[in-house]
């Protein structure tokens, strides 16, 4: 076990990363059921308020990202400074992402179904950071061959058109396949290459002419969601305590 944290962790100098992600999901959990308590009328927990303004949990958490960012860059990558630095972000980051659409939407939507938003950003931060922590890069460069990696065009070359399939992916609404396509190439290829999401600005500025795409889009998004909405729904409440009084 030693050995393995040694070369898996130590040697890389992927502790901070590590700090960072274990303090995130310490931070949104810690905040969550002091939430849910709050909301319930339970312990000893009130919210924040001055000069009869709510002062929203994302105000601390932008201010530790600040330090904790400027530290991290300032900090050597194996120092204390670096570790603590880790820390502070990975907790501003977890106070943030809680508050994830209240920033996306400016509007205080934390327990309405718009503030599901922010638990499926905390889950697909996670999943990236946890992905980067396994020792998958972005955009396929793990699997440039050392020969390629001798020419300067075929790593950009790589790293270009694997972005554009996950550009191509978001543009299409598949935010989750974009994400996972940043690490596996092909996932992004596939997202890209089916029917975009009828809500996507995609199908909103392509197929506006193409009435049979729009059908097929629906139809396809109806079933994909008939699978999958009830399930990730139950997850997102089980986390964010979303139908809880």
């Amino acid at each position: 076990m030693g050995d393995w944290w040694y070369r898996n962790i130590i040697e890389p100098g992927k502790l901070p990363l590590l700090l960072a992600l274990g303090a995130f999901v310490l931070t949104f959990l810690v905040t969550r059921m002091i939430t849910r308590l709050i909301r319930a009328g339970k312990g000893p927990f009130r919210n924040i308020s001055s000069g009869g303004t709510h002062i929203h949990h994302v105000v601390p958490g932008i201010i530790l990202m600040t330090i904790g960012g400027f530290g991290g860059v300032a900090s050597s990558s194996r120092g204390f400074g670096a570790f603590l630095s880790a820390v502070l972000f990975g907790a501003g980051a977890g106070l943030v992402l809680d508050e994830f659409a209240l920033v996306l939407y400016l509007d205080d939507v934390y327990w309405s179904d718009r503030g599901r938003k922010s638990v499926e950003a905390v889950v697909v931060t996670f999943s990236v950071v946890l992905m980067m922590l396994c020792g998958l890069v972005p955009f396929g460069v793990n699997s440039v061959t050392p020969d390629e990696q001798q020419s300067r065009v075929s790593v950009i070359l790589t790293i270009a058109v694997n972005f554009l399939f996950v550009l191509v992916a978001l543009v299409k609404g598949k935010l989750r396949s974009a994400v996972v396509g940043v690490f596996v190439p092909f996932v992004a290829l596939y997202a890209a290459l089916r029917l975009a999401r009828p809500d996507s600005l995609w199908a909103e500025r392509l197929y506006s002419r193409r009435p049979g795409a729009v059908r097929r889009a629906e139809a396809r998004a109806a079933r994909h969601d008939a699978r999958w909405s009830g399930p990730l729904r139950r997850l997102q409440d089980r986390i964010g305590g979303f139908t809880e009084r």
